[in-house]
């Protein structure tokens, strides 16, 4: 398979009411199967989403919940499921003072500029809605789909056999990202040119309705074992009361093994610590007050680490 990345020229600056579709049919002459892949901001920009508001303000507005946040930098879920340095709120190519946020429904942007290039053309395409991404184990960043529409945003190979008759499991390339990201270096940061057409695509990529979009790309909550930053898991995990976004539960965790981490390298007795009907005892002796005390925070933070509220009760311990 030859993939061909060929970026637009003359597409020009895009304002609040233009017609994407229409300038890019205008610029290339579209063939079926193609993938445009087109920049989110140029859908915000002509959907007038561009603002002279604070970026303070508008990260509030943009953001789920944080993520992580180190000095200026803030990592954050959007409301879209994304996570992001600033909700991929930008402030380049665009007039000075002003700041361009992603569009709200990625996925709805790309199956109208898809059913809107079918309307002008008469072409079947699929389309994706790129944006710039860090990646939490790596430096530098790449374009991904935040977008999607016509196309299978990720391929599981799960079932299938390797050249050497391996069974695959857990192997399922992220086809709309790597189509985003392979558009980004063709097109290049400063060219001024946003949309690029792919050619050469599987036809197994591509669908013939809009398909599950790029939304199917976002590990939810119950699955996204980097919900929060390291720090930001062990706060929450000491100063909390309840179990909180981003620390998910962990079905795998009994109230038995709560115990036996909480109890990890103290000398509190063990014999004094038990689990009564979804709530742990700890009996207290004389000399027991500060140890129990240890403990107790100790069986809370570790049962919020699991997603669990962990219910103690303290009491005296009594005599035989």
């Amino acid at each position: 398979m030859t993939l061909i990345f060929e970026p637009l020229d003359g597409i020009g600056e895009v304002a609040p009411g233009d017609d994407v579709a229409a300038l890019i049919a205008q610029h290339a002459t579209l063939q079926p199967g193609d993938v445009v892949v087109v920049t989110s901001k140029i859908v915000s920009k002509a959907a007038g989403l561009a603002t002279t508001r604070t970026k303070d303000e508008l990260l509030a507005d943009e953001t789920d919940r944080v993520v992580a946040r180190r000095g200026p930098t803030s990592i954050v879920r959007t409301h879209h499921g994304l996570t992001m340095a600033a909700a991929g709120i930008d402030n380049s190519n665009t007039a000075p003072g002003t700041l361009i946020p992603l569009p709200p429904d990625p996925d709805a942007s790309a199956a109208a500029l898809r059913s809107r290039l079918r309307e002008l053309t008469g072409v079947g395409v699929a389309v994706v809605i790129s944006d710039t991404a860090g990646r939490a184990w790596r430096v530098g960043q790449t374009d991904i789909a935040i977008g999607c529409a016509g196309l299978l945003p990720v391929d599981s190979y799960e079932g299938r056999t390797d050249p050497y008759g391996n069974p695959l499991a857990v192997t399922a390339p992220a086809i709309a990202d790597q189509l985003a990201g392979g558009a980004e270096l063709a097109s290049g940061k400063f060219g001024a040119r946003p949309v690029v057409i792919v050619r050469g695509a599987d036809p197994a990529w591509l669908t013939e309705g809009d398909g599950p979009g790029a939304r199917s790309l976002i590990r939810d909550e119950e699955t996204d074992m980097f919900g929060l930053g390291a720090r930001e898991a062990a706060v929450a995990a000491i100063i909390g009361d309840e179990p909180v976004p981003g620390l998910p539960a962990d079905p795998g965790m009994s109230l038995q093994g709560i115990v036996d981490l909480a109890m990890s390298g103290l000398s509190f007795p063990r014999r004094q610590v038990a689990v009564d009907d979804g709530t742990i005892v700890v009996s207290v002796g004389e000399d027991d007050h500060i140890g129990a005390g240890v403990l107790a925070q100790r069986l809370v933070s570790i049962g919020i680490a699991h997603g669990t509220t962990v219910g103690v009760r303290i009491t005296a311990l009594q005599d035989d």
